[in-house]
């Protein structure tokens, strides 16, 4: 089985940045493509971020694009999620994701993904 832990989320005011991890385990984790979710109250999981396994291919909503960077470092089964220049409406939990293994290109659904984290917070406040 695969575990994802997420960590690095919090409380910063608008335009700050944080950077978020998601720490992966098990035996047959191998270098999926994973992606960034986030859900904020009343409001469905959206997909913030995607990249495919090796890294050479990214997505980003719209709503991120120009402030947030997806990387990966496989060596260490290690994703990361840059967040700069936050806004109040970047308020959410954000969500890792990991498919099963090592499909090629990037999932933008959650019905693509098999692995979720339990989340972090990422608060912005005006």
């Amino acid at each position: 089985q695969v575990q994802l832990v997420e960590s690095g989320g919090g409380l910063v005011q608008a335009g700050g940045s944080l950077r978020l991890s998601c720490a992966a385990s098990g035996r047959t984790f191998g270098s999926p493509a994973m992606g960034w979710f986030r859900q904020a109250p009343g409001k469905e999981r959206e997909i913030v971020a995607a990249i495919n396994w090796s890294g050479g291919s990214t997505y980003y909503a719209e709503s991120v694009k120009g402030r947030f960077t997806i990387s990966r470092d496989n060596a260490k089964n290690t994703l990361y999620l840059q967040m700069n220049s936050l806004k109040p409406e970047d308020t959410a939990v954000y969500y890792c994701a990991a498919r099963k293994g090592r499909t090629p290109g990037i999932a933008l659904l959650t019905t693509a993904y098999d692995y979720w984290g339990q989340g972090t917070q990422v608060t912005v406040s005006s």
